[in-house]
């Protein structure tokens, strides 16, 4: 299984192995993990599963649609390493991902 690793707005690192097919948003939910909100479950709505890639992150993901990039324009905080977890999907080229949980949603 992947390792995705989330560094959380204290600083504090926790690893999770997230189950290909599965979303950076829904392991974090499982994994009650504070700080991505998914108010809309996922549907690319909402824009409150914000996260940054971390420079450290060795992942190989795919750019971003229109879709998402629409939403990321709302963000508080954006940056060129922001992206929406729900639309972060594990697979074995996604190995080693690094998310940052902004120090605030919505």
């Amino acid at each position: 299984m992947p390792i995705v690793t989330y560094i959380l707005r204290d600083g504090d690192r926790r690893e999770i192995d997230v189950p290909a097919g599965t979303s950076v948003m829904e392991a974090a939910i499982h994994g009650n993990l504070r700080g991505i909100d998914a108010e809309c479950g996922g549907c690319l709505s909402c824009a409150t599963c914000h996260v940054y890639i971390d420079a450290s992150s060795t992942a190989d993901l795919p750019l971003p649609d229109d879709s998402e990039l629409g939403l990321l324009d709302g963000v508080a905080e954006r940056r060129p390493e922001s992206r929406l977890s729900c639309q972060l999907v594990m697979i074995a080229a996604t190995e080693g991902l690094v998310v940052r949980i902004p120090p605030k949603q919505g």
